[in-house]
């Protein structure tokens, strides 16, 4: 069903006012400098853990868990997505969504079945490519931004990770101030973590 990379049993901080299983999907094209699931990126890897066993383990948490996180890497690179939220829907589980939002078709295909997203909006257009590595990166998540706001029953919570490398005071406010425009309602600040992220992953032996 999906090509999962790891599974967070419980988690109270990834889908806000719930208890939840978070599933890491395998797999993002974009290589963000700070990105601190590394081992998650690549895509030619086989998953760590079967469809069945996700299944299995979440039929024994009904009644305890409220919802189920699809994080990454970036899920929407997983095309039975939309199936296994459907699968855990049947459960009786809330779904949340964490994305950067890279396949916007592949967003609103999701939308209807997510009762929270946390959507990545990494800078401000001029300075996506700066983060993400790709060009063109930043279009795909303004589209994503626009389908998620108009998604009135989705509740959401628009994130951005600031890296003073990457990030400069300027960008910051820019980006501020173009989502507040655009009426964003709760857009919050993280903090990088240094401990493990792209590069020095790949300085790995």
């Amino acid at each position: 069903m999906l090509q999962l990379g790891g599974m967070v049993p419980l988690t109270t901080i990834d889908f806000p006012g719930h208890l939840a299983a978070v599933l890491f999907c395998q797999g993002c094209p974009w290589h963000c400098r700070y990105c601190h699931n590394p081992h998650l990126l690549p895509t030619n890897v086989a998953g760590k853990i079967p469809w069945a066993e996700v299944i299995s383990f979440l039929q024994e948490r009904v009644g305890f868990l409220d919802g189920v996180v699809f994080s990454g890497g970036e899920p929407l690179l997983q095309p039975r997505l939309p199936e296994a939220m459907q699968a855990v829907k049947a459960l009786g589980f809330k779904v949340a969504l964490h994305t950067a939002g890279i396949i916007p078709a592949r967003l609103a295909k999701v939308l209807p079945l997510v009762d929270w997203v946390g959507l990545d909006i990494k800078a401000p257009l001029h300075a996506y490519k700066r983060v993400t590595g790709l060009a063109g990166s930043g279009f795909k998540a303004e589209e994503s931004l626009d389908l998620l706001l108009a998604a009135r029953h989705v509740d959401y919570e628009i994130r951005t990770t600031v890296d003073p490398g990457l990030l400069g005071e300027v960008d910051i406010q820019q980006l501020t101030t173009l989502l507040a425009r655009r009426g964003v309602k709760r857009h919050v600040l993280q903090d990088c973590r240094p401990a493990l992220n792209l590069d020095k992953y790949q300085q790995l032996p």
